[in-house]
């Protein structure tokens, strides 16, 4: 499986579900159990490759400011949910991550920003194909975020690093 393809499947199941996360994950696990296990291999290291991409200390503070509090599980589901909006909301995230208060517009703290079930869709469907967990995918652990840790409680700091996100929710 390719980006592009990748990509595909988490467009159109997330269009499927009209945007809902918890239909989204039915919709990618039943999408995936159509496919051979090494392709839903495949589709796990995709994922796991954005998932580890996204894990910087400046989209966390994103996440703090659009959750208005963003603990490091929330973190998770929110990169989860990163992921989730397709490749051009991930890819103008991690490349501006301010640039959310425009590429994600209409979000709510209160329905968006956690896709928890998405990021175990690949886990569900391997083990539909072949009664056995997903395999380590041997990619690269990062202990700590990437980037400068930032302050969260420090407003100041805050609305300087992401003004149009602190502007839009904060």
């Amino acid at each position: 499986m390719d980006e592009t393809e990748f990509w595909e499947i988490v467009d159109s199941t997330r269009d499927a579900a009209g945007g809902d996360p918890d239909e989204h994950a039915d919709l990618l696990v039943e999408r995936l159990t159509r496919l051979d296990p090494e392709a839903v291999l495949d589709f796990a290291r995709h994922f796991e490759t954005r998932f580890l991409r996204a894990f910087r200390w400046d989209l966390w503070a994103a996440a703090d400011i659009m959750l208005g509090g963003a603990d490091e599980e929330s973190f998770d589901y929110f990169r989860c949910w990163l992921i989730a909006q397709g490749r051009h909301v991930f890819e103008g995230a991690l490349a501006e991550p301010d640039d959310l208060a425009e590429l994600a517009p209409g979000f709510d703290p209160d329905t968006d920003g956690d896709a928890e079930d998405v990021g175990y869709a690949a886990d569900e469907a391997y083990e539909r194909l072949t009664a056995l967990p997903l395999p380590e995918l041997g990619l690269p652990a990062r202990e700590s975020p990437e980037g400068e840790a930032l302050d969260f409680d420090d407003s100041a700091a805050m609305a300087a690093k992401l003004p149009r996100l602190w502007d839009a929710f904060a």
